[in-house]
């Protein structure tokens, strides 16, 4: 070693703590950023414009007249925006070449010191002092050995300005403060994804093929990372020089910062609602909540997972949400292909959340969280998810903290979800019910999460009230938003069609596209749009009209105590199986037949082996109430089920069948009459 070593008068050793950088004064790296374009005050300066003597703290051995040349010995997290030519600095070596030595200035500031620049001799881990010659316009940098007898040490701490990650541009160099919400290694870098609450983008950092850069930084650290800003595959990525964690007193400010900025990100705009519906308003107010719960979600980099009912209402529910989400998902990330990793939509056949779906849902999510060090999913209930059914599911859930919201309009056990649910948004909870859908209330949430949508889903309301019998008041008003938007009621029967038949075909997949084609909801092409909803309604009721009549000479009919028809029809035995339309559908149309033909209170069951679907049209029948009496009554047949007031499905013991559904027939005959739940005037033209 030279005598320019460690120990000199004001350097720091290797047993000395390292600084930590305060906050750069006038930024706020957390500071929320609103749809606007980024100011001028974000961007980062260059080493050009960047003054080693501004802010540095002087030798406190040295006096005001010392005039002792100054050696800058950098903080390891000093970037190239912290040094300038002609300034001198402590080095290290990391390497000894046959054209000269590289240096360390710091962890992200190195150089090359050329052979005929060199004063002495040097081996890996001298220190010497040297000069900083040049900084090429490739970014490599120069180093001059120089021989200083007496000098005074300055510290350098590293304080850059902050750049929001939101309105970042390629081929700049930039410090971002944020959050860890991901951390993927691959077999080549290490990919670490950080939000800041204006934006999360990703962040590559290198240190061997496939082995994990800076193992000491986990998913929720918060981090201060230094790089330069590059596209890859089409997105923008930081190729990290630096990263290092916050700690101590600076953690809590920043997550103080952080959190505050989350915050104000997440409210909802105010969005006025479709229509005025007194019933509706205190809904509202839950659905304002979980917007802005889902809205965080997206800030703070945690994937979603949508359950929904497969049916025409469970789609007009789910649709827009994930329509919605998907542009929000968009403006946070920097990764184009971010809304297609973060977001999935699956149905549900059943009306509730089977042990089967929770298996494979927990299943993807724990692999998501081991292959792509992705946080866990938030699981978002749609058209299901209100019943004590749906418990053991919520259960096996909560082994993993995995939080859960539902919107429903079946008929709920409060008491048994509630305490497994992060929200609940269900029309019973206010005295109300199923006339309001689940798809009108998720409209609004949609609206909520992303106003720009406004107008795209003025029909989608109407379609969810036709398809699920809404009897609403406002149904009138629902489709005279449709008619505006170039959709008249035939139009919206047809859409409904269209969405059952293709969710019968897509059995447990997505089918997104297709899906939004039929809604026309983010949809690019209204002719094909018109052109598929055409054909498989159609074909629906094509395959309907087949089904009906294979049934005719088969549905028993008998008139009830209080008058009403009852109608029960075996689909095993008599009706097409394993294909469309499936048992529930066929008992609705086989029902709704017999409404237009009677004009009466309707009751009709559809039964198999080992099941039944009820229908009921001015005749309250409490389907929840009937199925808790149906196991105090025969417990051995392990009745199981529900749905609303006039609508569900039960299963049951093959071998009590023929128990369970003359014990159903008797309630049924006392069951009330109530002309305000007849679908009748729903149905006529």
């Amino acid at each position: 070693m030279t005598d320019q070593t460690a120990g000199d008068s004001g350097t720091r050793d290797d047993s000395s703590p390292e600084p930590e950088a305060e906050h750069a004064e006038g930024t706020d790296a957390f500071e929320y950023v609103d749809d606007a374009e980024p100011t001028d005050d974000t961007d980062v300066g260059t080493a050009s414009d960047a003054s080693a003597e501004e802010d540095v703290p002087a030798d406190p051995g040295a006096s005001p007249e010392d005039d002792r040349p100054v050696v800058y010995d950098l903080a390891p997290d000093c970037t190239r925006v912290d040094v300038e030519t002609d300034a001198y600095y402590h080095a290290e070596v990391n390497g000894v070449v046959e054209y000269g030595v590289f240096v360390d200035v710091s962890d992200a500031v190195s150089g090359l010191v050329h052979e005929s620049n060199l004063e002495n001799d040097y081996d890996v881990g001298d220190r010497f002092v040297v000069e900083l010659e040049e900084i090429r316009e490739n970014g490599d940098i120069a180093f001059d050995d120089v021989s200083l007898t007496d000098y005074r040490t300055e510290i350098i701490e590293h304080e850059p300005a902050i750049t929001r990650v939101r309105g970042l541009e390629p081929a700049t160099n930039v410090t971002i403060e944020g959050e860890v919400v991901q951390a993927k290694q691959t077999g080549g870098p290490t990919i670490f994804a950080v939000s800041d609450a204006s934006g999360i983008v990703s962040c590559a950092a290198f240190e061997e093929a496939g082995v994990r850069a800076y193992p000491e930084i986990s998913v929720g650290d918060l981090v201060r990372v230094g790089g330069d800003v590059e596209i890859r595959e089409d997105a923008l990525q930081i190729e990290v020089e630096s990263m290092t964690p916050i700690s101590g007193d600076r953690d809590g400010e920043a997550r103080a910062r952080l959190e505050s900025a989350i915050e104000e990100r997440a409210e909802p705009r105010d969005v006025d609602p479709l229509v005025e519906w007194d019933a509706f308003a205190p809904i509202r107010e839950d659905l304002r909540d979980l917007a802005r719960l889902l809205r965080r979600t997206v800030l703070e980099g945690r994937p979603i997972r949508v359950r929904h009912h497969a049916d025409g209402d469970g789609m007009c529910a789910a649709i827009p949400v994930q329509h919605a989400l998907e542009n929000f998902v968009q403006t946070v990330h920097e990764d184009l292909d971010a809304p297609r990793h973060l977001f999935k939509r699956l149905p549900s056949k059943a009306p509730y959340y089977e042990m089967e779906d929770v298996t494979r849902d927990l299943n993807f999510a724990l692999d998501g969280q081991a292959r792509h060090g992705q946080k866990l999913p938030f699981l978002l209930m749609l058209d299901n998810g209100s019943t004590e059914e749906d418990v053991p599911a919520y259960e096996n859930l909560a082994h993993y903290d995995i939080p859960i919201a539902a919107v429903d309009h079946h008929h709920p056990d409060p008491e048994a979800v509630e305490p497994l649910l992060d929200a609940h948004v269900n029309p019973y909870l206010y005295d109300e019910d199923y006339r309001i859908t689940t798809g009108m209330m998720c409209v609004e949430l949609a609206r909520l999460i992303d106003p720009t949508i406004d107008g795209e889903l003025n029909h989608v309301p109407a379609v969810a009230g036709l398809s699920d019998r809404s009897k609403a008041e406002t149904m009138s008003d629902y489709l005279e938003l449709a008619d505006a938007a170039g959709y008249d009621r035939d139009d919206v029967l047809d859409i409904g069609e269209a969405l059952d038949y293709a969710a019968h075909w897509l059995r447990y997949s997505e089918g997104k596209t297709l899906v939004n084609d039929v809604l026309n909801v983010g949809c690019e092409d209204a002719d094909r749009h018109e052109r598929l909803v055409e054909f498989l309604s159609e074909r629906a009721e094509r395959d309907v009209d087949r089904q009906l009549s294979a049934l005719d000479g088969h549905v028993e009919h008998e008139r009830l105590a209080s008058e009403a028809h009852l109608y029960r029809v075996d689909l095993d035995e008599y009706a097409h199986r394993f294909t469309y339309p499936a048992p529930g559908k066929t008992t609705g149309e086989l029902h709704d037949t017999r409404v237009q033909e009677t004009g009466d209170p309707v009751i009709t069951i559809g039964y198999g082996p080992d099941f039944a679907v009820l229908r009921s049209d001015g005749v309250r029948l409490d389907i929840p109430r009937m199925v808790t009496e149906l196991n105090d009554e025969l417990p051995e047949a392990g009745v199981s089920g529900g749905g609303h007031l006039v609508v569900g499905s039960i299963k049951f013991v093959k071998g009590r069948r023929e128990e369970v559904i003359e014990s159903l027939v008797e309630k049924m005959a006392d069951a009330e009459i109530d002309e305000a739940l007849s679908s009748a005037t729903v149905l006529e033209e």
